[in-house]
């Protein structure tokens, strides 16, 4: 893989600094295990040095969108559709204790979930240089696979892609052991400022044990998942609240449609 020109040095006075930095990870996915093609795409590491958020750059692509329909009251279906993306998730990070609150949609509501990974990192001899960066291998375990990252004390801080963190550098390259998934920095760039895409309608905050739970019975079922949500109301003035109900033929469209989508994405990143 070609890596683009990485800054050289990035000091951790500048990461405190009133502007942040955006570290740009090129993301590979092969989320359909019977099938060998990955998906790829750019996420993004905001970081200020205290909390980062990790989220898809076709989330900001599409935010941008949005705020220009708003303005001018076009809305431009095609476009919308054209930005999405398989990182269907944002992740916020407070660096001072490694915690996180995980953000995602199951249906037609937005829920959260906080979370302290358990990362016991083991730190290799082995030694390489990616870019400008020289890095040093570590090894862990989470989510039910093995994971092999690459840091660089070059930049002293504590982060990285997903819910990874806890190295002695910033995490420049990570992947699982079967190579279903991987992060590669590709480039660094300063920021005006740091914060979370725009947030729409209201997160249900709810523990992570249960937000799996809801995943699965989500994947089983999606039709009657979603049925059950807007029976129930959906979240207080979120995705789905008081939406008017679909015919059965629409129900029907919507479940095939659905089932194809959750058959193809039957590898995710955390196995349990």
């Amino acid at each position: 893989m070609k890596f683009l020109k990485l800054l050289a040095f990035i000091s951790m006075p500048f990461l405190m600094a009133q502007q942040g930095t955006r570290f740009i990870y090129q993301v590979s996915m092969t989320l359909d295990s019977t099938n060998a093609e990955k998906k790829t795409e750019l996420a993004y590491l905001d970081s200020d040095g205290k909390k980062s958020f990790f989220y898809a750059e076709n989330t900001l692509k599409r935010d941008s969108i949005m705020d220009r329909m708003r303005t001018t009251r076009n809305f431009d279906r095609t476009q919308m559709q054209n930005l999405r993306s398989n990182i269907n998730f944002t992740i916020e990070k407070d660096l001072s204790n490694q915690s996180l609150v995980y953000k995602s949609r199951i249906g037609r509501d937005q829920y959260s979930y906080n979370e302290n990974p358990s990362l016991s990192w083991k730190i290799l001899p082995e030694t390489v240089k990616i870019g400008d960066f020289k890095t040093q291998k570590a090894e862990t375990t989470f989510g039910g696979r093995t994971w092999y990252a690459w840091f660089t004390p070059e930049i002293p801080l504590q982060d990285g892609p997903y819910k990874f963190s806890g190295l002695p550098g910033l995490i420049v390259k990570v992947q699982d052991s079967k190579g279903d998934y991987s992060f590669d920095l590709m480039q660094t760039k300063k920021i005006a400022d740091v914060q979370q895409p725009q947030v729409r309608g209201q997160f249900i905050n709810i523990p992570k044990n249960k937000y799996m739970d809801m995943e699965k019975k989500f994947q089983k079922d999606p039709a009657s998942f979603i049925s059950a949500q807007r029976n129930s109301g959906g979240a207080p003035g979120g995705p789905g609240g008081n939406r008017p109900g679909m015919d059965p033929k629409q129900m029907q469209e919507m479940q095939k449609r659905m089932e194809a989508e959750i058959k193809s994405r039957n590898n995710p990143i955390e196995l349990k």
